[in-house]
């Protein structure tokens, strides 16, 4: 599947998705739960997590969202701003050490 890494980058880093991959680090979670822990309804959280969904990034069964963590570790290790970021506070991390 194409999509666009722009836009892929930016939904992963926006603040409003980015609480709700945080809960699905630990693996697979009801809407409700996540509904609950974050205070956003369920609706909601899969508006702001459709384009994820579309790309497969992110996988919706059953009422239950996961990650595809495989892809998204293989679009992070690709993602120039990414690895901009990581380099960034790697150095910075080397100043303060």
């Amino acid at each position: 599947m194409t999509f666009d890494k722009n836009k892929v980058a930016k939904t992963l880093f926006d603040e409003n998705v980015s609480v709700i991959m945080a809960e699905l680090e630990s693996g697979p979670q009801d809407s409700s739960t996540l509904s609950s822990t974050l205070g956003i309804t369920e609706t909601n959280i899969k508006t702001r997590l459709a384009y994820l969904i579309e790309t497969g990034f992110v996988f919706e069964s059953s009422n239950k969202f996961s990650v595809d963590s495989e892809k998204l570790a293989q679009f992070m290790e690709n993602d120039e701003n990414y690895k901009g970021v990581v380099d960034g506070l790697t150095e910075l991390d080397s100043y303060l050490n």
